[in-house]
């Protein structure tokens, strides 16, 4: 299975569902504006508190890894979807093209296999996560989109997701995406903490103890474990 192909898909999909098919154009079905560059910079923000960062606050805190790759893969889902947007924008690939031509870089070839990877020191982390966040802040143009998807999958090295590591998280929050919206998230009455543990943990916990789970099953898992 095409891993790389598979995830684009399902952000498609996802982006369909939640914010209408013509989302590319840069509105939700709602009439919302979308800005997915504004979406990876506050998402890169709230990685960097995974890291015990702040000399005046909590100095002896301890970087959250398992929080960080969490994060990493939330941007994840707003670098596709800018990816995606601007391929529907300019026309000039179609998002196998895209896919394939992505997949050749040297920078995803870092992380396409299963070999367990090895955190990188945190100021090198750090660096590729501003680094990320300062791409996300200026105009978009070839140039941009080729530089921050290398960014990314830099990132995604140094915080030791693989291909196959990347897919399940990003699978796994793509299900509880789909959850989120069905148990009232954009309306403002969804549980994001359940019974003292974000969500993100649930889910992350529940595909840690059944690998070989359907996405069906996990969407299940989190319906039994949710709070309301």
């Amino acid at each position: 299975m095409n891993k790389l192909l598979g995830m684009f898909e399902l952000q498609q999909e996802l982006n369909d569902s939640t914010n209408g098919k013509g989302w590319e154009n840069g509105t939700t079905k709602n009439g919302k504006k979308i800005n997915w560059r504004r979406c990876i910079t506050m998402e890169s923000a709230e990685m960097i508190d995974s890291f015990g960062w702040k000399h005046w606050k909590s100095i002896a805190q301890e970087t959250d890894y398992a929080n960080l790759q969490i994060e990493i893969v939330d941007v994840w889902h707003f670098v596709m979807s800018l990816v995606l947007e601007f391929a529907h924008k300019t026309g000039t690939e179609t998002i196998s093209e895209l896919v394939e031509r992505i997949a050749q870089t040297p920078e995803y070839q870092k992380i396409n296999s299963d070999a367990a990877l090895s955190f990188g020191g945190d100021d090198l982390l750090m660096f590729r996560i501003e680094n990320v966040m300062r791409l996300s802040l200026i105009p978009v143009s070839p140039e941009m989109i080729g530089a921050l998807i290398e960014e990314f999958f830099e990132l995604a090295h140094l915080g030791a997701l693989n291909a196959t590591q990347l897919y399940r998280l990003y699978v796994g929050k793509n299900i509880l995406n789909q959850f989120r919206q069905d148990h009232g998230y954009k309306e403002g009455s969804y549980i994001k903490v359940w019974n003292g543990e974000e969500d993100n943990a649930v889910m992350k916990r529940a595909w840690d103890e059944n690998p070989d789970m359907a996405p069906k099953q996990l969407y299940d898992a989190l319906k039994s474990a949710y709070p309301a």
